[in-house]
C-alpha cells in the first residue's frame, strides 16, 4: 500500500522531450485527484535535461527531505557525440554555431585523452543553457535571450570513462560511458573532450543509465506509474496524519524514558557509596 503523504520514492525512465518538472508535475496532479487534497510535496533528485533520457528519482510527502541525500549519489550516463561541430549549448537544442576539422582524431587519441584529461578530479564550467543561478536567476534563461552569461569552474570527480563506440574514421562519432559525481554536466564534458582532441564536440543523445544503485531496469515508465497511481492502495490523508501522532507520540515517550534513565543514572553517581560513610 502507498503512503504518498508520508513519503514514497519513484525511480521514473524519463522519456525523451520531457523536462524534470513535466514528470513531477504530472506524478504531484495525479496523486493530488486521487487522494483528494489541495496539495502535495513532491520533487525529484536530480534534474535531466530535456533530450536527455533515463533515471529520474521522483519523491513525495515527507521522502523530499531526502532529496539532498539522493542528489548526491554517484550517476552513470551513456552519451552520444558528434565530433568537429559545436552548438551554443553543446546539444541538439541549439543549432550548430561552428565547424573543426575531425580528421586527425583516432580512436587510440580519444582513449588517450579520456584517460589522462577525464579521470579522477576535474574543473568543469558549466553550461550556458543550465539551471545554474546568476544574479538569482537560471543561466539558461539569460543564455536564451542572447545574453553573456559567466560561471565559475566547479571541481568534480570522474569515478570511470569508457569509448563504448568509435564511428572514425568513417563518421565523427563517440559513445562514452561515464560514472561520476553529482553537478556533472555531460554536455560540458563534451564541450571539453572536443577541445582536448583539438576540435569541437557536441551531444546528440544522452542517457542516465544508473543513479546509486538504481538502474534504468528498476524504473519504470511515466506512463506505468500514473496507471499505478490510479489503482494501487493508498493510505488515506487521516490514517496518514494518524500514523504520523502515533510516531511522534513514541518518539516523545522514548524521549521521556531517557531523561528519566539519564536522572537516575546521575542520583546513582551522587550517592554516597557505604565506605564513604
Amino acid at each position: 500500500m502507498l503512503n504518498p503523504i508520508e513519503g514514497e520514492i519513484f525511480y521514473i525512465d524519463k522519456p525523451l522531450r520531457w523536462t524534470s518538472f513535466e514528470v513531477v508535475k504530472k506524478v504531484r496532479a495525479r496523486l493530488r485527484k486521487r487522494l483528494d487534497i489541495k496539495s502535495l510535496r513532491v520533487g525529484h533528485a536530480g534534474t535531466l535535461d530535456p533530450l536527455a533520457t533515463g533515471v529520474l528519482t521522483v519523491c513525495t510527502g515527507r521522502a523530499t527531505k531526502r532529496i539532498e541525500e539522493l542528489q548526491a549519489s554517484v550517476k552513470e550516463y551513456v552519451a552520444h557525440l558528434r565530433l568537429g561541430q559545436t552548438t551554443p549549448s553543446f546539444d541538439l537544442e541549439t543549432q550548430v554555431d561552428a565547424t573543426f576539422p575531425w580528421q586527425h582524431i583516432t580512436t587510440d587519441m580519444i582513449v588517450k585523452v579520456l584517460a589522462e584529461q577525464f579521470t579522477g578530479t576535474i574543473e568543469q564550467v558549466p553550461p550556458a543553457f543550465s539551471a545554474c543561478k546568476i544574479d538569482g536567476k537560471p543561466a539558461y534563461k539569460l543564455a536564451r535571450k542572447g545574453r553573456d552569461v559567466e560561471i565559475r569552474a566547479k571541481t568534480l570527480v570522474i569515478d570511470e570513462i569508457e569509448l563504448l563506440e568509435c564511428g572514425l574514421p568513417q563518421e565523427p562519432t563517440m559513445a562514452i560511458r561515464v560514472v561520476c559525481s553529482k553537478g556533472t554536466y555531460i554536455r560540458a564534458l563534451a564541450r571539453d573532450i572536443g577541445e582536448a582532441l583539438g576540435s569541437g564536440a557536441h551531444l546528440t543523445a544522452l542517457r542516465r543509465t544508473r543513479v546509486g544503485d538504481i538502474t534504468v531496469d528498476n524504473c519504470e515508465t511515466i506512463e506505468g506509474l500514473l496507471a499505478r497511481l490510479e489503482s494501487e492502495d493508498m493510505v488515506s490523508p487521516d490514517r496518514a496524519e494518524q500514523k504520523r501522532l502515533e510516531r511522534e507520540r513514541e518518539k516523545n515517550r522514548a524521549m521521556a524514558r531517557a531523561r528519566k534513565a539519564e536522572q537516575a543514572a546521575r542520583k546513582r553517581a551522587c550517592k554516597p557509596r557505604q565506605s564513604q560513610l
